[in-house]
């Protein structure tokens, strides 16, 4: 088994969970931006992506916003720390640490890689209605109830 490695007595398997990033951003009207992607199975979600090995989160996730939907964020401040083990609403099997954040754009103009099926600026209270992946709509919730 190419995956495991043995340590004593004890089979330790080689995959790791996947720190990624993402962040529900809010334009100047007060609109937030939700995509959906190949990725989540025809569910909308926000922008976001894989870490990679050396890069700080910040930097991850302002380089994921430039390559998937070309935006350019401003006023980034933490907002919850997710986990997603092996769960069906991906594309595949996978282990996920969700670093989010609410981040800022005053730019709207959407320029959509390949991952971008769709994209919208609605209202938070909007977005809740659209048939989001549970983190998504966590983290939605969350900003609807920290923002009042």
């Amino acid at each position: 088994m190419e995956n495991q490695t043995t340590i004593g007595q004890v089979s330790v398997q080689n995959q790791f969970p996947l720190t990624t990033v993402g962040a529900l951003v809010v334009n100047p009207s007060g609109r937030v931006l939700i995509v959906k992607t190949t990725k989540w199975q025809g569910a909308w979600g926000v922008p976001g992506g894989k870490v990679e090995w050396g890069e700080r989160l910040e930097s991850a996730l302002l380089r994921e916003f430039q390559e998937e939907v070309g935006l350019d964020l401003t006023q980034i401040r933490f907002g919850l720390l997710q986990e997603a083990v092996l769960d069906s609403q991906f594309v595949r099997k996978a282990h996920f640490v969700m670093v989010n954040y609410y981040a800022f754009s005053a730019n709207e103009t959407i320029i959509p890689n390949e991952e971008i099926e769709e994209w919208a600026w609605v209202t938070p209270q909007r977005a809740i209605e659209y048939p989001l992946n549970s983190y998504t709509r966590v983290l939605i919730e969350d900003y609807l109830q920290t923002q009042v």
